[in-house]
């Protein structure tokens, strides 16, 4: 398929999934169950975090999540007691429980009391290309109180060659502005040219059969490969393509 050929066939399908009602299946409903933005964002990064596997699963946790946050995702990450924490002890998706969360949550706390919330420490640290170096960066003050280091494995890292699917997802939710209503697009302070698809077994394997990747493992170096094919066909929201590649993977299994 020539370059033109696989734009438009590309941007057909983005159109195709890139649709309103695509959210009530999808991890990103969650974020939508909120207005203000900092409840968006960590609702959006809290399950963006464990949204692997089944996504019927997914749901059900990030719902019993969001209760047990008192639907005021913010407001709870600001003003938790220690009572309020242990409440969180009992939860549990995959390798995500409930010590990883109480973590997460007071980790949360750190970031918007002394960093000026999630926003700004993408905003400040990425790189002139891409949003690798602001990755790093967030791993590095996520991780700046006492933990167990268990709970590290829950946000990926540029700097071990992670593909970071699940960040790369959650800044396409924040960034994007895509005027169908399914990404966030809050964070202005953030161009959508820097993003990355995310990369992951469906889309990783649909890039392959079009050519966008040859690289065979999804890692760090299969991003930059798929970054650099991808803003060949549209250089300002490369990341648009992530509903083409897992649309075509998951529900059209091509």
């Amino acid at each position: 398929m020539k370059k033109k050929e696989l734009k438009t066939f590309l941007d057909q399908k983005v159109q195709t999934y890139n649709q309103a009602s695509f959210i009530s299946s999808d991890p990103v409903s969650i974020p939508h169950l909120f207005t203000q933005k900092e409840d968006i964002e960590i609702a959006g990064f809290l399950v963006a975090t464990f949204a692997w596997g089944n996504r019927k699963s997914i749901l059900k946790n990030a719902h019993y999540l969001i209760e047990l946050l008192e639907h005021q995702p913010y407001n709870f990450v600001l003003h938790h007691s220690h009572k309020d924490l242990k409440k969180l002890e009992n939860f549990v998706h995959r390798t995500f429980n409930g010590t990883d969360l109480i973590y997460f949550i007071q980790a949360l706390q750190h970031i918007y009391k002394n960093h000026d919330g999630l926003e700004m420490i993408f905003a400040k640290h990425h790189s002139p290309i891409n949003m690798h170096s602001a990755i790093e960066k967030l791993n590095e003050i996520f991780f700046e109180l006492p933990h167990l280091k268990r709970t590290e494995k829950h946000i990926s890292n540029p700097a071990k060659k992670s593909a970071c699917k699940r960040l790369h997802m959650f800044l396409r939710w924040m960034v994007r502005d895509d005027n169908n209503g399914v990404d966030f697009g809050i964070w202005k302070s953030i161009s959508p040219s820097l993003l990355s698809c995310p990369l992951d077994v469906h889309s990783g394997r649909v890039a392959r059969k079009l050519k966008l990747l040859s690289r065979k493992q999804n890692d760090l170096k299969a991003v930059n490969e798929l970054d650099k094919n991808l803003r060949k066909l549209d250089p300002k929201d490369p990341a648009k393509y992530d509903f083409a590649l897992f649309g075509l993977g998951v529900f059209e299994g091509f």
